[in-house]
């Protein structure tokens, strides 16, 4: 859900409708396994608090967008690779859309958890967006391959 731990069990969520129904359930199913969970609101003592955790949660998204980013430039990588040794094949290309939409699912899960504004939030939709103009230009390069090859055999 994108919690922020403090200790073992001790977590913070901005307060939500979405996150207090979820919360309410998962109290519920841990008593009925016969644990207890106890809820609470909660604001920081003064602003130096309030600014612990929101430096917080955006660390936490931060490391998951530069683990992304990661997977980007794999991404990347791979489509220079094709285009390298000339592989432009229909099936490459399903593969390598397949793991574009992985991509563009997970920054979605990301953002969903991203409740303040990380700073590496703009830098992971940017290089989505790279990838997805890269592998735009790998699909032209396939369809026109497909087209020369058909054009040879006529």
């Amino acid at each position: 859900m994108g919690a922020v731990y403090l200790q073992n069990s001790v977590c913070l969520l901005p307060k939500t409708d979405d996150h207090f129904r979820r919360l309410k359930m998962l109290e519920n199913e841990i008593h009925a396994l016969g644990g207890e969970a106890v809820l609470l609101e909660t604001i920081g003592l003064d602003a130096a608090q309030e600014d612990k955790i929101l430096t917080r949660f955006k660390a936490d998204r931060d490391d998951q967008y530069r683990e992304f980013l990661g997977r980007c430039a794999g991404f990347e990588v791979e489509i220079a690779k094709e285009f390298a040794i000339e592989k432009f094949t229909y099936a490459e290309l399903e593969e390598e859309d397949t793991d574009l939409k992985k991509l563009q699912i997970w920054l979605a899960k990301i953002k969903k958890l991203d409740f303040y504004g990380a700073d590496l939030a703009k830098d992971a939709t940017a290089r989505l967006q790279a990838c997805e103009a890269l592998l735009e230009t790998y699909a032209q390069r396939v369809f026109e391959a497909h087209d020369e090859n058909r054009e040879g055999a006529a």
